[in-house]
């Protein structure tokens, strides 16, 4: 009997031990606000038509809404297992995000994850923010917010390419991989790396929606550096089209911001392409920002975003967008933006994450809202 009293303590005090070296938690945020468009449009058509004037309750003024869950257990010597499962809802309705598949929704659509990490680095498995998309938004002085930056640009050649936005799998670069497997270095002197690889799991075809990058990046003194290379196969796919392991999808990036007391300057390049049309899709896309805190709580932003089509000069696009930020608490910010755009030709380059504008003509927009976190 001695002995299983024994016993039993033993397990419980492992139990207890295995317990506090684990957690998991719950985290989410709320962000939303109103806003003023001078044109809008039914879609990303280039030939939609201008609706008029726009003033609606949207969601993600400065990233969108979303919950998620969390954990990690440490198995000791340095390495820890850990998962996350996080997915964005529109606080107006209460829809869950896009997933890959056109009009779809899914509960956890930006990330389902689950890694180890390590000495020797991480390694995550599952459906991920893109590499290329975190290098791209670390690199901008408006931090690739839903409202006038780096993101909504990117979107605007994604839309030039042919992406309608009723999904979450666009012609140039990603926003979101499924089925990706990430690796990511340790950081050697501020200097790291990223190397990401997705399997198309389609049946006879080894590269039939394949997905691969690399991300290389430096950190220190103030100054940051990201390099990415994007490529994917059969990415953009026209309804019930069989995977063919087509490398249509060639995305490259060079950007750089800097942060010297309370200012910060980005600049950036990139170009899209399909590498199996590139006579008509080749797209270049230059940024530059400024950003300055006034106060530990108060930071001003700006940037401007111009798009150029290589096959028709005729297409371009330029956006400026400027924002202020406030916050009222640790958890709690207020925020006010505006932005302007001037497509020219077929673009349809947007201010706002999921608001389509008028194609071909000048856009401005404005918006207040405010975001919390739990």
């Amino acid at each position: 009997m001695k002995l299983k009293w024994l016993a039993a303590s033993a397990a419980a005090a492992f139990g207890s031990t295995a317990q506090a070296q684990s957690s998991v938690t719950l985290y989410g945020v709320l962000d939303a606000g109103f806003m003023y468009q001078s044109t809008a449009a039914a879609s990303f058509n280039p030939s939609a038509r201008n609706l008029g004037k726009l003033y609606r309750f949207k969601d993600a003024g400065i990233y969108s809404s979303n919950w998620g869950i969390t954990g990690t257990e440490d198995l000791g010597g340095g390495y820890r297992v850990n998962f996350r499962l996080q997915g964005t809802f529109d606080t107006g309705n209460g829809r869950a995000g896009l997933s890959d598949t056109p009009g779809v929704t899914a509960a956890f659509n930006q990330i389902a994850s689950v890694g180890v990490a390590g000495p020797f680095g991480s390694v995550n498995a599952g459906r991920q923010i893109a590499p290329m998309a975190i290098a791209m938004a670390e690199t901008d002085a408006r931090g690739g917010r839903w409202f006038g930056s780096i993101l909504t640009s990117w979107l605007g050649m994604n839309q030039a390419a042919g992406w309608t936005g009723t999904s979450t799998n666009g012609p140039l670069g990603a926003l979101y991989d499924s089925n990706a497997i990430v690796y990511e270095s340790p950081s050697f002197a501020g200097v790291k790396a990223q190397l990401e690889y997705a399997p198309g799991g389609v049946a006879g075809s080894f590269q039939g929606g394949t997905r691969e990058s690399a991300v290389l990046k430096y950190s220190n003194y103030g100054l940051r550096l990201s390099a990415a290379y994007y490529n994917g196969h059969d990415t953009n796919p026209a309804p019930n089209s069989t995977p063919t392991g087509l490398a249509n999808n060639r995305f490259v990036y060079l950007g750089a911001l800097y942060t010297f007391h309370d200012f910060t300057l980005s600049a950036s390049y990139s170009n899209g392409k399909n590498p199996a049309r590139s006579n008509q899709v080749n797209l270049d896309m230059y940024t530059a920002g400024l950003g300055y805190r006034f106060t530990p709580a108060l930071r001003v932003t700006g940037g401007v975003y111009y798009l150029k089509d290589r096959n028709n000069s005729a297409n371009k696009s330029t956006e400026i967008a400027a924002g202020a930020e406030y916050s009222l608490s640790k958890r709690t910010m207020v925020y006010g933006e505006v932005g302007h755009v001037n497509n020219k030709g077929t673009m349809t380059q947007t201010i706002a994450y999921g608001q389509p504008v008028a194609p071909g003509m000048a856009t401005t927009a404005a918006m207040v809202g405010v975001r919390h976190n739990f």
